[in-house]
């Protein structure tokens, strides 16, 4: 069982004081020269290839007892969000994942991912600070054009690496639990194997040809657009204006909190907690993942409390 320190700072990348410092300038945004900016295209069955590297590119994981605890973590983290694995591999100071999304929370898992692996990694090694390099990058990608080649891509990465000599000496990949009978049940072989064949000792020879054969081929990401979309003309099209559309409507949103009440004023205003996030969600400032982490409560929990406000119809 991995064990998780008690949270040193309880305040997350989606807390209101954050998000109102970058909306004053005091820190610097996603709109800078040069900087990625992240993907907020979310939607059920959405798949993602996911990175998240070390800060100052040092490692995140220092021995097999870490690579051990984060897959743990993955798991658990699989089977509350409803993650699917299509293809992961875990090399030195960075991960690979290849995460379908049955529910639209890319963002609510991964931060749970990469929050409560740093809380392990710094408690096991007695240290302090930030483990990751600032928020996961994540791609969205056409699935029936590029699964296949990324589940590919992402394997070979400690052979490109020279890690090892042989994918077989990798146990840290799926790659290597493809093979069995009976792998974690987070992670979907059985779509990937039938690609290749029916009878899963064949299936399971096919495969490994085909990942072989992609040793030295141009990474499929190089086709990446706009730094966020993989697919063909239709799909980026689509899915650019999607994208769009959510930034403008951060940008509403950033503005609105500019000159609303903080969170923390919400608390202090209102002797009850239900009215207090109901009060902040209908102001528009806030969505409710940001509540809830401000309140210390799940999103479904500002939900149910934004339902019984309504319906009770408090006058001002």
């Amino acid at each position: 069982m991995v064990e998780v320190a008690p949270r040193r700072n309880s305040e997350c990348q989606t807390c209101p004081q954050l998000l109102r410092n970058r909306s004053a300038g005091k820190q610097p945004c996603s709109t800078v020269t040069g900087m990625t900016r992240p993907l907020r295209l979310e939607f059920p069955g959405a798949l993602y290839h996911v990175t998240a590297r070390g800060n100052r590119r040092n490692p995140i994981y220092r021995d097999d007892g870490d690579r051990r605890a984060w897959l743990e973590i993955l798991g658990r983290v699989c089977e509350r969000h409803h993650f699917v694995i299509h293809s992961f591999c875990q090399m030195t100071n960075h991960y690979h994942l290849l995460v379908e999304t049955v529910d639209a929370n890319l963002s609510q898992g991964m931060r749970q991912l990469n929050g409560m692996y740093t809380q392990h990694f710094n408690w096991r090694h007695s240290l302090v600070g930030h483990l990751f390099q600032g928020r996961y990058k994540a791609i969205l990608v056409q699935k029936e054009s590029f699964l296949l080649e990324l589940s590919r891509y992402i394997v070979l990465n400690p052979l490109r690496a020279k890690l090892v000599s042989s994918l077989d000496d990798w146990r840290w990949s799926s790659h290597y639990f493809a093979s069995l009978e009976d792998p974690p049940s987070w992670l979907e072989c059985d779509w990937l194997l039938s690609r290749f064949g029916n009878a899963h000792s064949a299936a399971v020879s096919a495969y490994r040809a085909f990942v072989l054969a992609g040793i030295g081929e141009v990474s499929p990401l190089a086709a990446t657009r706009h730094q966020i979309l993989l697919g063909d003309d239709a799909f980026v099209s689509e899915h650019q204006q999607l994208q769009r559309s959510e930034d403008l409507a951060e940008v509403v949103r950033t503005e609105r909190r500019a000159v609303a009440l903080s969170l923390a004023e919400y608390q202090a205003r209102y002797a009850d907690r239900g009215e207090a996030m109901a009060r902040a969600y209908l102001s528009t400032a806030f969505t409710m993942p940001q509540i809830a982490c401000a309140f210390g409560v799940s999103a479904k929990t500002v939900s149910r409390a934004l339902a019984a406000f309504e319906t009770a119809k408090p006058s001002d």
